[in-house]
């Protein structure tokens, strides 16, 4: 008989299991959006059946002889399973400590529960073959909850493995034309999410990249120069070009004193730091691409929105007036400076939209409110695009807003993203709660909004690859629209950013 000791081991473990899998495997590491990780999954899946089957039998049964016997097999193999799949992880990404530290926790674990459960299971392994029924209290209804749920994840999980092919980027070879000769660009922020995919683009396409990063241990393709401060740059470094892009995250987090004291600090210092680079330097880069964000036009409901429109008050737009201003600093250094307001980035590897991938996928997904805020948008690939452009295009200079021609309500993105996803969109959140715990951050980013246009953009001759919502979704998570990517480009759009480029 099982022992209320060895049942509060196995509830240990479960718990840490569920742990793992919504803190780590779902919201810190997105697993299942991440195509590098199709094996990985497959091992979570397999394995997440398994324990079904063990949760269900021991829950629910006294397995004698045979079946006893089955569940011991059951067991080693899922040993094995877990073997295979801390050297998968090993192998194909970096784990973060915590999660590192679960693992190490789960081993110990499941290896107590071994110590104690063998010994049962030998006892009933020596009575004839029989699946006797057996009630355990708590302990089988909790049986009951960790069959349900890690079915689900196994299959969630064998469904992540199988679309990941439809997930694979673009080549960044694809993105921009190689460069013409040894140009070199230096990019802070270069291990974030728009930052690490324009390093990609940039060294895949030829050119010589400077990466400001925080460790030399960053993960960045090669071959790269990385520096951790500025001024580890010699003066007779020849820089062409300097996109600015580092800066403290402001989504991640409620905006308490301390957090927006370092979303401002982040941002001023760097950019001073950049000015001041530019300033010793021997030979002045052309430009400056330096970040800002469409919270600098305030929330301005319905009004449709351009680099000429004016600003409302707002944490955002204070935030983004500083960080321009810091940066239109180096003008007067030569450089032209060009003011990128970035909306919403979609893409399945960061950013707002993979935060709400697990909800939607799981049917959980919905509008805000009513829905009727707007969002103005740009595809990853498309604001690495327009960055290029603004670097060669010496006809850009000052605001240039970084959002699809085609901005839309909250509503509209949730359907599009349901349809995309093929699931139901049909809960709605609540404001009040929103506000009461979110605060400004709420208020700005959740449930205001902008209707923000690209003029300036559209005026110097850039074309947008995905220039609405549903070819934006089409790209991001269309397994025909992946398979199209290898055999064609859309017309035109390639040729105009090649011509930019001379």
């Amino acid at each position: 008989m099982i022992s209320d000791v060895l049942w509060a081991l196995i509830g240990i473990q479960m718990a840490m299991g569920l742990f793992d899998t919504v803190v780590h495997h779902e919201l810190t590491e997105r697993l299942a959006w991440r195509p590098s990780q199709a094996k990985e999954l497959r091992l979570h899946a397999i394995r997440n059946w398994f324990y079904a089957l063990l949760f269900g039998v021991l829950g629910w049964f006294e397995p004698t002889g045979l079946f006893a016997i089955a569940v011991m097999l059951l067991l080693g193999i899922e040993l094995i399973i877990t073997l295979i799949d801390f050297v998968e992880e090993d192998l194909s990404r970096s784990l973060p400590a915590s999660e590192r530290v679960t693992h190490t926790l789960l081993a110990l674990n499941y290896g107590a529960i071994l110590v104690l459960l063998l010994p049962v299971l030998l006892d009933w392994a020596a009575l004839p073959s029989g699946l006797a029924g057996a009630y355990h209290g708590i302990w089988t209804w909790l049986c009951t909850g960790a069959v349900l749920g890690t079915l689900l994840f196994g299959l969630r999980d064998m469904a992540a493995a199988i679309r990941a092919p439809g997930l694979v980027p673009v080549d960044p070879e694809e993105l921009i034309p190689r460069a013409r000769q040894s140009e070199t660009i230096l990019v802070t922020g270069a291990t974030g999410f728009i930052g690490r995919r324009l390093v990609e683009v940039l060294v895949a396409n030829g050119f010589q990249v400077i990466a400001l990063v925080r460790q030399r241990s960053a993960d960045l393709p090669l071959p790269i120069t990385l520096v951790t401060d500025l001024d580890q740059i010699p003066a007779t470094t020849r820089i062409d070009a300097i996109v600015n892009l580092a800066g403290e995250p402001i989504a991640n987090g409620l905006w308490t004193k301390a957090k927006r004291g370092r979303i401002v600090e982040s941002r001023r210092d760097i950019t001073r730091a950049v000015v001041q680079l530019i300033k010793r330097l021997d030979q002045r880069p052309e430009v400056l691409v330096s970040g800002s964000a469409i919270g600098w036009y305030g929330l301005r409901g319905d009004e449709e929105l351009n680099e000429g429109s004016g600003a409302d008050a707002s944490f955002s737009h204070e935030l983004c007036a500083m960080w321009e201003a810091e940066a239109l600093q180096a003008r007067d250094l030569g450089p032209r400076v060009v003011l990128l307001r970035i909306g919403l980035v979609l893409g399945v590897e960061g950013g707002l939209l993979s935060r709400m991938l697990t909800p939607f996928e799981f049917g959980l997904g919905g509008k805000i409110g009513d829905g009727s805020q707007w969002m103005s948008w740009i595809t990853r690939d498309d604001l690495v695009r327009l960055i290029c452009h603004a670097i060669v295009c010496k006809k850009v200079s000052g605001k240039l807003n970084a959002t699809a021609p085609v901005a839309v309500t909250n509503a509209e993105f949730t359907t599009a993203l349901g349809r995309a996803l093929g699931r139901p969109t049909v809960l709605s959140i609540p404001t009040r709660p929103l506000r009461l715990l979110g605060g400004d951050m709420a208020k700005e980013l959740l449930l205001g909004g902008q209707r923000v246009g690209p003029l300036a953009a559209l005026a110097t001759g850039f074309s947008f690859e995905h220039p609405d919502i549903e070819t934006a979704m089409a790209a991001l998570f269309s397994k025909e629209e992946a398979g199209a990517r290898k055999d064609q480009r859309k017309p035109g759009t390639t040729a105009k950013l090649r011509s930019n480029f001379g």
